[in-house]
């Protein structure tokens, strides 16, 4: 009871505000948040309640959207603005993070894996095949899914995309903090204490700048900036907190030879979170296996999504394409 008073309290002190924070109305049109078709009901095998929406056409191709550490659904907004008046777009929020329930299991790859199981399992029916879009942790969670359930892949991904994300020394290649693994490397207490307490993080001026020059690029806009800080501060503690500490010591290494289907893999070229050399080594992996459709680099931080709305769009509508492809050989 005593270790959990503190992520209790945390939690408490930012529950009138997260939702706010998901919700902001930016100058950038593309950053605001849609409203969604429909909501789907999505309950996992261990009972926890999680927020899945959908949007756009009923029939149109389905795109399943897996969002990162700290985020929510509202992070893909650029996403779902542009392609949600053509396709069917489903956007769930993890386990703890967003509106949806922790659940009673400790967060880690197999539970990454179920939950997104669960989630295909509610939006897509029976053959039906979707394009699957991970950022960060949710590029994680796809290939966790992959290794855990590889027979599922050729049935329910027609392609797939990994932005931004890692498979494994997570804590050992980051360069958010100056000088370390860039010269001395990070210890694991380090980590743990920075990301693995469940603290508020504060807003302001200072919060932001620190947050345009660790986690994005120089050129990123204000509101690019905002949005992204927003929806991190959105995310309770003591998620943040728990998924950080098990992210520590995750290792999907050679998952990414499960996704048997055209994958690309996108990283930022000025990503000190998950730097570039995580995302090299999983296209290396798909390579190997013979899947990897393209390996792309941005000029972005983490947020690539955000921060090269447009290049990344231009790169999933080029994927849902490749897919397309792909499906119609193998039914020749």
């Amino acid at each position: 009871m005593l270790v959990k008073l503190p992520e209790a309290g945390a939690d408490m002190v930012t529950a009138p505000f997260r939702a706010g924070l998901r919700s902001r109305v930016y100058e950038t049109a593309s950053l605001n948040t849609p409203r969604p078709a429909d909501i789907i009901p999505v309950t996992t095998r261990d009972g926890a309640r999680l927020r899945v929406h959908a949007y756009g056409p009923a029939d149109g191709e389905v795109i399943v959207l897996a969002h990162g550490w700290s985020c929510a659904i509202e992070y893909w907004n650029p996403q779902i603005n542009a392609f949600a008046g053509e396709y069917r777009v489903y956007a769930y929020d993890q386990r703890g993070h967003g509106e949806s329930e922790s659940g009673r299991r400790a967060f880690g790859a197999d539970q990454l894996a179920d939950d997104f199981s669960d989630v295909l399992d509610a939006v897509l029916r029976p053959g039906q095949r979707a394009t699957l879009v991970g950022h960060s942790m949710g590029g994680m969670t796809i290939q966790a899914w992959a290794q855990r359930y590889p027979h599922q892949v050729a049935q329910r991904a027609s392609a797939v995309l990994l932005a931004t994300t890692a498979a494994r020394r997570i804590p050992n290649r980051a360069t958010v903090l100056p000088v370390f693994n860039d010269l001395i490397p990070a210890p694991d207490w380090l980590s743990l204490a920075l990301f693995g307490t469940p603290l508020p993080l504060p807003g302001g001026r200072a919060v932001r700048l620190i947050a345009k020059h660790r986690l994005c690029n120089a050129a990123a806009t204000a509101d690019q900036v905002d949005f992204g800080m927003s929806i991190v501060r959105s995310c309770r503690p003591s998620t943040r907190a728990a998924v950080a500490r098990s992210l520590l010591h995750l290792d999907l290494h050679g998952a990414a030879a499960h996704l048997t289907v055209p994958t690309s893999v996108v990283a930022g070229s000025y990503d000190k979170l998950l730097p570039e050399e995580h995302s090299r080594e999983i296209a290396d992996t798909l390579a190997d296996s013979g899947y990897l459709d393209r390996y792309l680099i941005l000029p972005t931080g983490h947020l690539v999504n955000i921060e090269a709305a447009d290049a990344f769009n231009a790169e999933l509508a080029r994927v849902i394409r490749a897919g397309r492809r792909g499906m119609v050989a193998a039914a020749g």
